[in-house]
């Protein structure tokens, strides 16, 4: 994982279509990192990701790697 940190203010910042809560994860790219905000708190902080720990996490997500956790 890396650093906490402010992100980038020219990102394009997407939640899941099912978010409609107003507490859920949002999610935004620039070809070289994903960042990863709460949309309770929109001005961060931000973690940020490279794609390609960002590929290994959605790969562990679909095959189940973290179901025991909730």
């Amino acid at each position: 994982m890396s650093q906490v940190q402010v992100g980038p203010t020219n990102l394009t910042w997407r939640t899941a279509l099912r978010c409609n809560t107003g507490g859920c994860v949002m999610v935004a790219a620039d070809g070289r990192s994903v960042y990863i905000g709460d949309t309770k708190k929109p001005d961060g902080p931000i973690l940020s990701y490279t794609a390609a720990e960002w590929r290994e996490f959605l790969s562990g997500a679909k095959n189940g790697d973290f179901d025991d956790l909730i």
